[in-house]
């Protein structure tokens, strides 16, 4: 137990000093390797089997495919498409930048991407229309949190691939709550302009629907048809992995020729150097994890949980495992991969259902982008407003607040999350 106490301590020492996740992972896990006695060959053997895993191959194919559709400029068609649905609206940039998060980030599946892709259009568009620039980075990055949710996930693959939950279960569990948390966002937009005067952004047009809607129209089609053919069993997740790879390389360069064919290789070195980070965190991660259970910590969690937990009901202990994954959150990033390994023996000891909680799990993964010390969404989109990240954080408390508000109703309501897969697995 004392290898293990000084190995978490050793991961979070080095994270606060800004080391690396992988070099701070590789010496947490070395550290409780050999403090702990076991042998030293099991390590590569852990790492090597946790990467093995059939569910991670979609990974490495939608993290592609987002790439391609990134640097194929899709986020242009998408924003100037949202700009026709909801930009007449008062707050109206603000209510785009929502929208466009909710079509682009269910293209790329990750929050950062959504943030790369995105807010470097929204930020300036909404600073040149006098939104202040804090508010321009706090409305992009909790919008942001909305691409996690609706399929592709990159987040949720990382979670069935160590909990064996189905992939595309997960994938169908988020659409429902990424899209009530997308409208709930621009019900506070609404609010919020309102109480502030943000005004309108042009006037509602038909034709300008028709004519962005025709532009955009093929950019929908790699969500619609991963979404509909998991739903009705046409292909597996790591299928539709392979295919949105493809049909990406189709609009960008042969549709919309926004990507020339010899830019490919960059797009694909681009693409493998992502895969190949996120895979090493994600296989010292499974290192450590096992390392851990090992040394009984998951038992030892149970019992904590056990006595912070008021009355004995679900819903008591899924709040207390949510608050741990947010606090651990605010200093990790990945956080499924390093987190969930440690406390899934946790769950399964509860009968908790997995497929709720990798809901719960990936709401908590973007509450924890918002939040200092580390709150990685707010330095990207402080750095393209250059405004400092905890104007932002004040600036952004109500659309936090909203996400801790919206992550206690799914928890109360589990059927946000799986009445959609139980109707259609």
């Amino acid at each position: 137990m004392t290898s293990a106490l000084i190995a978490i301590a050793s991961l979070l020492g080095l994270l606060i000093l800004g080391v690396p996740m992988v070099a701070a992972l590789l010496v947490a896990v070395a550290l409780n390797f050999y403090l702990g006695g076991q042998w030293g060959m099991m390590l590569p053997q852990t790492m090597v089997s946790g990467v093995s895993q059939f569910t991670l191959l979609a990974l490495p194919l939608f993290v592609l495919a987002g790439v391609i559709m990134n640097a194929g400029g899709i986020s242009g068609r998408l924003f100037e498409f949202a700009r026709a649905l909801v930009g007449w609206m008062r707050g109206g940039l603000a209510q785009v930048n929502v929208l466009t998060s909710m079509f682009f980030g269910g293209m790329i599946g990750s929050s950062t991407a959504d943030l790369a892709g995105s807010s470097s259009i929204l930020i300036p568009a909404m600073k040149r229309e006098g939104y202040p620039g804090d508010v321009a980075a706090a409305v992009s990055a909790s919008s942001c949190g909305i691409g996690p949710l609706i399929p592709p996930s990159s987040p949720m693959i990382l979670y069935s691939a160590i909990t064996g939950t189905s992939l595309g279960a997960l994938f169908l569990a988020g659409l429902i709550p990424g899209i009530l948390l997308g409208l709930t966002f621009m019900v506070l937009v609404m609010f919020l302009a309102w109480r502030r005067g943000w005004r309108r952004h042009g006037s509602l047009s038909g034709w300008d629907i028709l004519r962005s809607g025709r532009r955009a129209s093929l950019a929908f089609g790699m969500p619609a048809i991963i979404v509909g053919g998991l739903a009705f069993g046409v292909f597996t997740p790591s299928e539709a992995g392979a295919f949105a790879v493809v049909y990406a390389i189709l609009v960008s360069v042969f549709a919309y020729r926004t990507l020339h064919l010899r830019e490919l290789y960059r797009v694909f070195v681009v693409g493998l150097q992502l895969t190949g980070e996120l895979l090493i965190i994600v296989s010292l991660s499974f290192a450590l994890g096992a390392s851990l259970s090992s040394a009984h910590v998951p038992q030892i969690l149970a019992s904590v949980i056990d006595v912070l937990t008021i009355g004995d009901g679900m819903f008591a202990r899924l709040l207390v495992l949510v608050i741990l994954a947010v606090l651990a959150g605010m200093f990790l990033d990945p956080l499924i991969p390093v987190l969930v390994p440690v406390i899934l023996p946790t769950l399964l000891f509860y009968d908790a259902d997995l497929l709720h909680f990798g809901v719960l799990m990936v709401m908590s993964v973007v509450i924890g982008q918002l939040t200092p010390p580390l709150a990685i969404a707010l330095i990207i989109t402080g750095r393209i407003a250059g405004v400092d990240q905890m104007r932002i954080f004040v600036t952004n408390l109500p659309f936090l607040l909203t996400l801790v508000a919206f992550t206690l109703v799914l928890m109360a309501f589990p059927g946000i999350a799986t009445w959609l897969p139980s109707i259609t697995q």
